[in-house]
């Protein structure tokens, strides 16, 4: 079985070590989102792609769900005893030493998309990484702040600001005119189910759905397209999607957010058990929908929701 994969950070990152487990002979193809990169101290820095590689290649801070694991911070403290930031954007000495290596090969013109395979040789997360496009697109947020109106970079929004205030817009800055990187199109061209795990609808599957060629070639593909509801009882079950859902005017509801993605798109939708009472209003939308539990409380949980998106997955197959 092929199994492509829209993924973000922590939530896609945790479902991918699930469908590993729930699909150990498949073969899956993860299209990474790189709306979150930035560039810091002069590195290109790929927040989503990393904790995909870190978490499926045994390095992530369980804990935290970012990062590397053991990590120091001898290099971010030197750098602040020199009054060199930003200072609240944690970058550890392992993890420095991979935004070097990154930095370096394209500066020595390999395409992201060769960057991260090469990185993926030390880490063998056991699936094919692949950024949604070699081209530099950073997600904004439009903020006001003291009356003034004004865009900051999505990571200053999340990790700085923690989204203490309301976005008026988000804008993946440079989306319209990326291509999809190689291979991303033939991966979904030739895939047997697209999943979109319970990850950011907004600035992490959204994002990547906003590269030109991508949302289109995944309703072409004539294979189910299967999505886990990233809202648990009408609130985030990680971060604060409700934050950039408002600013794109859909309620914090797993009903929304299907609605939101689309029958034109969406073949399935998994929301949790307390959301049951959601199932008729989305199957009323032309989604099929199935309400089992959603939370990745561990492996074997995160392992049953794979499994189930896989088993909707055949039942809109078989349609």
């Amino acid at each position: 079985m092929r199994i492509v994969v829209l993924a973000g950070g922590i939530g896609g990152a945790r479902f991918l070590r699930g469908l590993k487990q729930a699909a150990p002979d498949a073969d899956v193809t993860v299209i990474g989102n790189t709306g979150d990169d930035i560039h810091l101290f002069g590195l290109k820095v790929c927040p989503d792609l990393d904790t995909v590689m870190y978490t499926l290649g045994g390095g992530i801070n369980e804990e935290q769900g970012w990062g590397r694991a053991d990590e120091t911070f001898h290099l971010k403290e030197e750098l602040a005893a020199y009054g060199v930031g930003p200072e609240w954007f944690g970058l550890g000495d392992r993890d420095f030493a991979t935004h070097i290596v990154r930095t370096q090969m394209i500066g020595a013109g390999y395409p992201l998309s060769a960057v991260t395979e090469a990185l993926c040789d030390r880490w063998k997360p056991g699936v094919r990484l692949i950024p949604m496009t070699d081209d530099r697109v950073e997600t904004h947020v439009a903020v006001e702040i003291d009356g003034e109106r004004k865009a900051v970079h999505f990571q200053e929004y999340w990790v700085r600001m923690r989204a203490s205030v309301p976005a008026h817009a988000v804008v993946p800055v440079g989306a319209e005119q990326a291509k999809p990187a190689p291979g991303v199109l033939e991966a979904i061209a030739e895939a047997d189910v697209v999943l979109f795990p319970p990850s950011n609808p907004v600035v992490s599957v959204g994002t990547i759905l906003a590269v030109p060629g991508i949302r289109e070639a995944i309703a072409d593909a004539g294979v189910p397209v299967v999505g886990l509801s990233p809202i648990v009882g009408d609130a985030p079950v990680r971060g604060m999607a409700d934050k950039v859902l408002a600013a794109v005017g859909v309620e914090s509801t797993a009903a929304a957010v299907a609605e939101h993605y689309g029958s034109g798109l969406l073949d399935g939708w998994l929301v949790d058990t307390v959301d049951a009472g959601a199932v008729e209003r989305i199957e009323s939308a032309g989604i099929r929908c199935r309400a089992v539990p959603l939370m990745m409380t561990d492996l074997d949980a995160t392992t049953r929701m794979a499994v189930q998106a896989l088993e909707l997955a055949e039942e809109v197959r078989g349609a």
